[in-house]
């Protein structure tokens, strides 16, 4: 049953919200300064969000979690986003934290690519471009030679023979300057490196080299694209922040743009999961981007942040309080719009690339044909029999488009249906009790008669209208919803006509194996209470299968492991 919020007893105090399915699924999550304030705001006759309505008719409960203040709500918030991947909520494609490039606090400090920098180490990012940052790294240490692990001066350092390391272990000359300059490029000044590296390159070049030329081009490329997408370091820019954002559907993504004195000095671009918000999926971001950096004196977004954003960027700053502002006209505002403009391009580019394979293309057009949120688990059943032998039933799984086999199944049907309809209706409701989470669509293959029947049978466990159920029926390839039109799928429903076609496929696959198991039966199977090792001992004992049939119960008693009623049942198997 929906959620009433009748029955909520929410404390006024700062924390974090769930709102809970009954089979434990988490759809939501949100912080809030006064939690019973901002649950009750959910059940507004004007919700503020489209998906309001929809996310209180799916939910079964509100749990919450009470903070210290809103700042530490805002940090339980994104950990409990990336725990349960919510389905309403925004949040950034790359569910782990963002790297980051570190150099250790110790003698010899090593350069190091992690997610998790200790506590004192310099520390540069985080990246949203991971592969990036990894070749800087591999840059620098072979331009360097700044150490990556802890050899302890071990004989044989592999990475100090390649030059990978100039052995600080063993000789620490000249280690200090290197650490230097390897900072000094990580903050912004890489102009000597890249000096050098253009040099090489033109020799390379005039030597006909051209694919070391290229390589070397490359390098350079990665320096200069590192360097621009982290806002390098605190204390060397700290005027101006301008958040870039734009949505196709689903997929977002924000561009933050830093600026010093009106000159451009880096770019950071973030792909997210856009649920409608705005300002939540801005939050998202900033909250992942300023986690390890400090703020800067001014932020520019494109809508208001909430309270508890601005109080935990103003701690993240220290000193002074940061300055938010949506502006409208003069210079910041075109900054503002910049940021958005790039935020467009890198939308399309997301959409192109990392989101545009062709199963979850399908995905998202079959969603967008029956107006659902998405299509990313699809389930669809068939069943399969002859004359009424070897009734048999199978269900498959879509996950984003692609078969997924690990959740393909397949059922005996138990009763003594032997019509379609009574022996699907038995399957899906054996597997609704072993399902855990509900799916995007639960299609049949069969009609509409097939699609009444189900609806039915969900009725029965309080489950109607708790996901869309649809029936296709070959004729046409009509797809059946409740309280819809009948739709003739093309192109764009091919989804579902795969999905119907891969369970036809299982569920005959199956009932073909069944149908083998029965003809190839060795007839003394066909003796109830008899396995496989009484079958062994019988032939071990009579020297093959003519002995058995012409044997009396007396003998047949006398063999390892058969008693009387069991050597009734053989000799009667085969005497009649």
């Amino acid at each position: 049953m929906p959620v009433e919020q009748a029955k909520l007893s929410l404390p006024d105090k700062s924390g974090v919200y769930l709102f809970r399915r009954k089979d434990g699924r988490v759809m939501y999550v949100g912080k809030a300064t006064n939690l019973q304030t901002r649950v009750r705001s959910y059940f507004s006759s004007n919700p503020d969000r489209k998906m309001i309505p929809q996310l209180v008719s799916d939910a079964d409960d509100v749990e919450y979690i009470v903070t210290q203040s809103p700042s530490e709500a805002l940090i339980l918030e994104r950990q409990l986003i990336r725990k349960h991947k919510p389905r309403y909520n925004s949040r950034l494609k790359d569910d782990k934290s963002y790297p980051f490039i570190s150099l250790t606090k110790e003698e010899f400090p090593r350069i190091l690519y992690t997610r998790f920098p200790a506590e004192g180490d310099l520390r540069w990012g985080p990246f949203p471009d991971a592969g990036a940052a990894k070749r800087v790294i591999q840059l620098l240490r072979s331009q360097f030679g700044i150490r990556d692990k802890d050899c302890r001066g071990q004989e044989g350092c592999f990475s100090k023979h390649i030059g990978l390391c100039k052995g600080p272990c063993v000789d620490p000359e000249g280690y200090p300057e290197i650490v230097k300059a390897v900072t000094s490029v990580l903050d912004g000044n890489a102009g000597v490196l890249i000096r050098s590296l253009q040099k090489e390159m033109d020799k390379e070049s005039k030597n006909l080299q051209y694919e070391r030329a290229a390589r070397i081009r490359d390098m350079i490329s990665t320096v200069q694209k590192t360097i621009s997408q982290q806002i390098i370091h605190s204390r060397f820019y700290q005027d101006c922040d301008a958040v870039g954002f734009a949505s196709r559907e689903d997929r977002g993504s924000v561009t933050i743009l830093h600026a010093k004195n009106g000159v451009i000095q880096g770019k950071a671009d973030y792909p997210l999961i856009h649920r409608g918000d705005i300002s939540e999926s801005v939050a998202c971001v900033l909250s992942e981007h300023y986690t390890n950096r400090k703020p800067p004196k001014t932020l520019l977004i494109p809508s208001p942040l909430g309270s508890s954003m601005k109080k935990w960027l103003d701690e993240k700053r220290g000193r002074g309080k940061i300055e938010i502002k949506i502006p409208k006209r003069g210079e910041l505002a075109k900054l503002r719009k910049m940021a958005d403009q790039n935020a467009e391009i890198n939308v399309l580019r997301y959409r192109k690339t990392s989101s545009g394979s062709l199963e979850q293309n399908a995905a998202n057009d079959c969603a967008k044909l029956l107006q659902l949120d998405s299509m990313d688990y699809v389930v669809c059943f068939d069943m399969a029999q002859i004359l009424g032998e070897e009734r048999v039933g199978a269900s498959i799984v879509l996950s984003k488009g692609r078969p997924h086999k690990k959740e393909y199944r397949t059922y005996r049907v138990k009763t003594d249906a032997l019509d379609d309809l009574r022996m699907m209706s038995e399957v899906v409701e054996r597997w609704l009790k072993r399902q855990k989470e509900w799916p995007d669509l639960l299609l049949l293959d069969g009609g509409e008669t097939h699609l009444k029947v189900i609806t039915n049978m969900l009725e029965k466990y309080g489950l109607n209208g708790r996901f869309p159920v649809a029936a296709l029926a070959k004729k046409e390839e009509t797809l059946y919803m409740l309280d819809r039109e009948p739709i003739i799928l093309k192109r764009n429903g091919r989804l579902l006509v795969h999905a119907r076609d891969e369970a036809h496929r299982f569920v005959n696959k199956y009932h073909r194996k069944r149908r083998g198991k029965k003809t190839l039966l060795d007839p003394l199977e066909e003796i109830e209470g008899l396995g496989a090792k009484k079958i062994q001992s019988l032939l071990r004992y009579f020297g093959g299968r003519k002995g058995i049939e012409y044997a009396s119960v007396d003998e047949l008693v006398k063999v390892p492991g058969i008693g009387k009623s069991m050597a009734r049942k053989i000799y009667q198997h085969f005497n009649g």
